[in-house]
């Protein structure tokens, strides 16, 4: 019910900006246009706890576990244009891992919603602290917005870094440190 509302939508932004909706090579993109934002934005239907699914295994390990490049492909909530780059997730264990393929799940949950990265950041963080109960978790995203490339400043190169640091990541400069040696490498 919701696409074919959006549909409708997306023919009369086609209609407002001058173009013809039953011209041979738009006539079914309302349609497709509908279908991308659905699974642009299906982030809003999933739920961290069947992302995680139990995924949680009790280690003895307590050193730093990283999961790094994981691309990620999310929305401007302010220009609904795609910002794109990579996220890295660190944790240190205590008591319990998560298994490996649940932490990109959780980056792209979060990524497929309307967002600013620094609240992507946060979430992330946040939700990975929740499940893990982690001494320390640490976020960074570096992510080229098409906003800035596309429109306004039109600054094909820069590149936005955030990054949320938990627990020892926050505490402890040596272990942030170790990270961020880690993440050059």
């Amino acid at each position: 019910m919701t696409s074919i509302i959006v549909e409708e939508h997306f023919r009369a932004i086609i209609e407002a900006i001058g173009e013809n909706p039953d011209r041979e090579g738009l006539v079914k993109t309302p349609y497709r246009a509908a279908r991308a934002m659905e699974f642009l934005t299906q982030g809003y239907e999933q739920d961290l706890g069947e992302i995680v699914n139990e995924a949680i295994f009790a280690s003895s390990n307590d050193e730093m576990v990283i999961v790094r490049d994981i691309e990620m492909y999310s929305m401007c909530e302010h220009h609904m244009l795609p910002f794109i780059g990579k996220c890295h997730v660190a944790y240190l264990p205590a008591g319990k891992v998560i298994g490996l393929s649940k932490i990109p799940r959780i980056v792209d949950m979060f990524a497929r919603r309307l967002q600013i990265q620094e609240n992507l950041t946060k979430q992330i963080g946040e939700s990975i602290q929740q499940v893990t109960e982690a001494n320390g978790v640490a976020v960074v995203i570096e992510a080229k917005h098409l906003c800035a490339m596309m429109r306004g400043v039109e600054k094909q190169n820069s590149t936005m870094i955030t990054s949320m640091m938990l627990g020892r990541f926050r505490e402890d400069q040596r272990t942030r440190q170790e990270l961020l040696s880690l993440l050059r490498t």
